[in-house]
């Protein structure tokens, strides 16, 4: 992780707006959230779930994870976006780290994420799985037509320690 940049950067939970801010970072992230209709739906859907943002020193989002509650044992890290011009800066472990921090004080002991599974070629979704496997999750099972066959999804997990 990139200290010098995630030092200037704040994460807090968001109670407001939160649809608003998940449909202005995924519109913008085309190579991954390029289906309108797939937007929609996680506008709609983070509406009442917890969301973590990360701001810069300007107050800007420059990201966010919303998290789904699934069982007494797990959450899901169920959408999340960073600004292009953050990527590959600390942003994702910083978010994280602070999800992580949330799934623990919600009582739950894993923290789990779906991706396009590698069946799929795509080189953007290839550097996502690389960077879940990076921060501790492993793959746990492929759901070959949950999304569609083209979207083949994966699900990933980690204990929350």
């Amino acid at each position: 992780m990139n200290k010098a940049t995630t030092e200037h950067i704040h994460i807090e939970e968001l109670n407001e707006q939160k649809s608003e801010t998940c449909r202005e970072i995924l519109e913008v992230l085309p190579e991954w959230f390029g289906i309108p209709e797939a937007i929609d739906a996680y506008a709609k859907g983070v509406a009442d779930l917890p969301m973590l943002v990360a701001k810069n020193q300007s107050g800007l989002v420059i990201g966010f994870i919303s998290l789904k509650p699934q069982t007494s044992s797990a959450v899901e890290a169920y959408v999340l976006g960073i600004r292009r011009e953050w990527h590959r800066k600390g942003i994702g472990h910083s978010l994280f780290e602070a999800a992580e921090r949330m799934t623990h004080k919600l009582g739950a002991r894993f923290l789990t994420v779906k991706t396009v599974a590698d069946t799929n070629p795509d080189p953007h979704y290839q550097a996502t799985r690389l960077f879940y496997e990076a921060i501790g999750f492993e793959p746990v099972e492929v759901f070959p037509t949950l999304w569609s066959a083209k979207n083949p999804c994966l699900l990933m997990a980690k204990t929350v320690k």
